[in-house]
């Protein structure tokens, strides 16, 4: 039997813009071997997999070449496509089984909103790689359960970094988010990510580096609210909440295209 599969630009407001995730909604779990293989074929920083659960779905997300442990984009894209296709009205919540446990996403008006774990970094002494990978001196590095965070100088400096991915490669972490106060005062912060150790070298939204970039922030900023913009090139905002250990994202979601598998 042929299954559907959507492709979803989550973290945007129009299409071709934010971060594509591929979501697949199953009657009942499907075979590593064969998620692993969609996963490759659609060739996306994440393919969301759902299978029904009493109270909610079983999410997983994988990249071209591993499963991760915690992923924005794709579940904002997941809780979309079950509004959007009427799997769930549009006054309930989405509710997800995940690697990092229950997270949630429900409806403000044209926003979705997710319920994240916070990952607080702890201050990391700055390695070569990292430093000479990035190209930059680094005014902080810290680390979080996933990812090293490294504060920038300024909004320029984390726009114009163009990393040597092979060094970044060695990090042993998922990944490297590289920040900045914004300049303007249309953002308070913006960001950039890079996970060429699994397999996405500049990933262009990445909703879980804001589970680290919101307490970052808000110890720095003084304030628990803040609208992110991440600064890739097809770029994405994020409306972020610190709340009580826990992480509010906010983005939109745009589908541009539903297709078969078989």
């Amino acid at each position: 039997m042929a299954q559907t599969i959507y492709q979803v630009d989550a973290f945007a407001s129009r299409a071709f813009a934010g971060n594509p995730a591929a979501v697949c909604i199953l009657s009942s779990p499907a075979p590593e071997d064969w998620m692993r293989d969609v996963a490759r074929e659609m060739n996306l920083s994440e393919t969301a997999f759902l299978a029904p659960k009493d109270d909610g779905f079983n999410l997983r997300w994988l990249t071209p070449t591993t499963e991760v442990a915690l992923c924005g984009h794709a579940t904002l894209a997941s809780a979309h496509i079950l509004w959007e296709t009427g799997v769930l009205r549009t006054d309930e919540q989405a509710r997800f089984h995940t690697l990092s446990g229950l997270l949630t996403a429900d409806r403000k008006g044209d926003w979705i909103e997710l319920d994240f774990p916070a990952k607080p970094e702890e201050a990391s002494n700055p390695w070569d790689e990292l430093v000479n990978g990035l190209g930059i001196a680094p005014r902080y590095v810290g680390k979080s359960q996933f990812d090293y965070l490294v504060e920038a100088d300024s909004e320029r400096a984390v726009r114009s970094l163009d990393p040597d991915f092979a060094l970044l490669k060695r990090a042993k972490a998922r990944g490297v988010i590289v920040t900045a106060r914004a300049e303007g005062g249309e953002f308070d912060f913006i960001s950039r990510f890079f996970a060429p150790a699994a397999g996405v070298n500049e990933d262009p939204v990445t909703g879980s580096a804001h589970c680290v970039l919101g307490p970052f922030w808000a110890k720095r900023l003084g304030k628990t609210e803040f609208v992110a913009f991440q600064a890739s090139a097809r770029g994405g905002v994020v409306k972020v909440r610190v709340v009580d250990g826990r992480v509010k994202l906010g983005g939109q979601a745009v589908t541009v295209m539903r297709g078969k598998l078989f």
